[in-house]
């Protein structure tokens, strides 16, 4: 999802540059500003992500009169049908993972300027109505929910499902499932869960062993005696 919200951030903030090489791209991801969390991908990480989105239908190659690179755009726009404040909110929120109303109208504010917090937040309701980011609970001590965009759930077009090939269109290729993201943060929650027994199981076993040399030595002692 970083991929797209580079696309979604540089399509308004460097036009001029617009679409991205798949080398501007690289750097748009690794940014360490405007970041959250700061990446380094390479390449391949990022041609995959394209690919993704391109079986979405949210992203697609183009070339430029004269171009002999390769560029990208995005298309959720089109896509969903989605309206500049949407996008730009949108944008934030695929780069800096869950935020507040007010940091949102304050990030937004080079993509889409919102004459109001009331207006961040009739926009947010209603992207959460389309399920396209979701509501979180207040942090303790903070007094605005916070937003966390829901596009990583999105299902992949049933007409696409089979679809391995690049189309007439200039879309990218082929690409895992989007499920594949999913599945790893579900893979290194239980690895951690995994690691968490085995150091219990451990701690278990060290006591026990202790508690064996001590009676060991103790018998020791008494047949010294």
């Amino acid at each position: 999802m970083r991929v797209l919200g580079c696309l979604l951030e540089k399509q308004r903030t460097t036009p001029d540059a617009y679409p991205l090489s798949l080398n501007g791209l690289r750097l748009a991801c690794n940014q360490a500003t405007n970041r959250d969390p700061v990446v380094a991908y390479d390449e391949a990480i990022v041609r995959e992500a394209l690919h993704r989105l391109s079986r979405r239908r949210w992203a697609r190659a183009t070339t430029g009169p004269g171009s002999r690179v390769g560029k990208y755009r995005h298309l959720l726009d089109e896509a969903l049908s989605l309206s500049a404040p949407e996008l730009a909110l949108l944008g934030i929120l695929l780069l800096r993972g869950a935020q507040t109303p007010g940091e949102l109208k304050q990030r937004t504010e080079r993509l889409h300027p919102f004459a109001g917090l009331d207006v961040v937040q009739v926009t947010l309701d209603g992207l959460v109505g389309r399920e396209l980011i979701v509501r979180l609970s207040r942090r303790p001590g903070q007094k605005e929910e916070r937003y966390r965009q829901a596009l990583g759930t999105q299902e992949v077009p049933a007409d696409l499902g089979g679809d391995r090939r690049g189309g007439e269109d200039g879309s990218v290729g082929h690409a895992d499932d989007e499920k594949g993201e999913e599945m790893g943060d579900g893979a290194m929650a239980a690895s951690a869960s995994a690691s968490a027994g085995t150091a219990r199981r451990l701690e278990r076993l060290e006591a026990q062993v202790s508690d064996l040399s001590n009676q060991v030595q103790r018998l020791a002692r008494a047949l010294e005696e």
